[in-house]
């Protein structure tokens, strides 16, 4: 038998399918292969259509089962990996009712952060673990206080996997840890974050049913079977926040165990067995995929918008993509640690949830025209991406989650050994990387889920540690010094935006 995998990106939608007896990967394919559109009608503002994210999984998918040449009557089941934070609202007749308000879209933050007051910190705090902040129940409150009209015409609400699911099945529902992660969970109460609703004057039938994340969620129908490809009947078997899902894919599933991740935007997400939460909200803690009422699983996720951005963004403007990402690499490792002054600040994806939802803008500080040149730029983007980490990890620190082995997939960021020797240099953990992504972490959910798998441990029985890097401690110093520069020129930034 055979599990497919769906991971629905800002960037692409990946699909992978797995053998379900060896784990091994048949085939894997992404669309587009230039990056995703992203609608941006106003400063701060994120945007993408549903449907885009739909009509790629099918070309995707196409590539995947030509490729591979199984037969679709050996799908067992189908996991869904999505991008967190995003808001899908659609009509009666599941017709999208307008483009999805997307995670890295900073309308909303001035919205949480009024309810925060407004309800109290010691409330949100204790039923949420969050501030509402920038997450989907604010973004939702946006709507109904700047489109009326439509608001009127909402019959159910999702998150953008819930939106897939959707698609491939007739069927609207949701998950607890999804709701976590867009504040309409209440941990105090193991409910619907009815409150918070009441707040915001959101109808509470907006919230789809909910279902396990690991459980036969639904099925995939006739329409969608012909549309895509498949036969009607295959499982729907779990579905997942990418990063959630991103440490699923990388077996982190138990208290003190750390994943990571650098595409568009990175992530470091430790799990824990205990409530915690930063007062400041800087760092954000949700329902992991296994947590349940029984037995505490939380992840607190420590998110910075702009990191691979950040990269891509040098890629294009710096002489039209002359160079490729291999061969940026190589020019920025021959600039010394510290890029000869040149400090970047990433911040340029949209307000930062450890900036205390501040939009700063990205920034190059300390450039010399007769002295520095791309190679520079590309070194301070790296150790700008890697030091934003860290600022974060220290966040992590003060609640009690130390990073001292971070897992991550070889993919994205960590393909640059400069990027993963400086983030174990700064940080003095030890690195793991593994042959997974987040569509064979969600193909192994989609198993565990529709009892394929009998456990995760089975599920995850071939997973594959390609490299382990150790700290390099003669050059800590140097990192350490580097560090504190660019901590430096963040803290007058901030100042400045006070």
């Amino acid at each position: 038998m055979h599990l497919l995998g769906f991971d629905i990106g800002s960037s692409s939608v990946k699909v992978s399918l797995i053998h379900g007896e060896s784990g091994n990967c048949v085939a894997s394919s992404f669309y587009p292969k230039q990056e995703m559109a992203i609608i941006a009608k106003q400063p701060g503002w994120a945007e993408q259509e549903p449907e885009q994210w739909w009509e790629n999984l099918k070309l995707a998918l196409t590539d995947v089962m030509q490729s591979s040449g199984v037969d679709p009557k050996t799908i067992d089941s189908i996991g869904i990996s999505y991008q967190m934070h995003g808001l899908v609202l659609v009509d009666k007749n599941h017709n999208v009712l307008r483009p999805s308000i997307i995670w890295c879209d900073s309308r909303a933050a001035g919205i949480g952060d009024r309810a925060f007051e407004e309800l109290g910190a010691k409330e949100c705090l204790s039923c949420y673990l969050n501030s509402p902040g920038n997450f989907t129940a604010s973004k939702l409150k946006w709507v109904k206080s700047n489109e009326p009209e439509l608001y009127k015409r909402i019959f159910k609400m999702m998150l953008p996997g819930d939106y897939i699911a959707m698609k491939l099945s007739g069927i609207i529902n949701t998950t607890a840890s999804g709701l976590s992660e867009g504040i309409l969970w209440d941990f105090r109460e193991n409910k619907v974050a009815s409150a918070l609703l009441d707040h915001y004057g959101i109808d509470p039938d907006f919230i789809p049913d909910i279902v396990p994340t690991f459980s036969v969620q639904s099925t995939v129908s006739e329409r969608a079977a012909k549309e895509l490809g498949l036969v009607p009947g295959i499982k729907i078997g779990y579905r997942a926040g990418d990063q959630p899902n991103n440490a699923l894919s990388l077996n982190v599933l138990n208290p003190g165990e750390i994943a990571t991740t650098a595409g568009t935007s990175g992530v470091v997400y430790g799990v824990s067995d205990e409530v915690k939460y930063d007062a400041l909200s800087r760092v954000n803690t949700f329902a992991h995929v296994n947590h349940s009422e029984e037995q505490n699983r939380l992840g607190v996720l420590l998110c910075i918008n702009g990191t691979g951005i950040l990269n891509a963004w040098l890629n294009k403007n710096t002489g039209n993509k002359a160079y490729s990402y291999e061969e940026m690499n190589h020019m920025a490792a021959s600039v010394p640690i510290g890029s000869d002054g040149v400090v970047i600040l990433p911040f340029g994806n949209g307000a930062e949830r450890v900036l205390q939802n501040k939009d700063t803008g990205a920034q190059i500080s300390g450039l010399n025209f007769n002295r520095h040149t791309n190679a520079h730029l590309f070194r301070a983007a790296q150790e700008g991406i890697v030091f934003s980490f860290m600022y974060g990890m220290e966040i992590m620190q003060q609640i009690g989650i130390e990073a001292k082995v971070i897992r991550a997939g070889k993919a994205n960021m960590f393909l640059s050994p400069l990027f993963r020797n400086t983030l174990a240099g700064i940080s003095g953990a030890t690195i793991e990387l593994y042959n997974t992504d987040g569509s064979i972490g969600a193909a192994r959910g989609a198993g565990i889920g529709s009892g394929y798998f009998k456990d995760a441990s089975e599920a995850f029985n071939n997973l594959t540690k390609l490299e382990t890097i150790e700290p390099d401690t003669a050059n800590k110093e140097a990192y350490t010094t580097a560090y504190n520069n660019w901590k430096s020129i963040l803290t007058q930034k901030l100042l400045l935006k006070k």
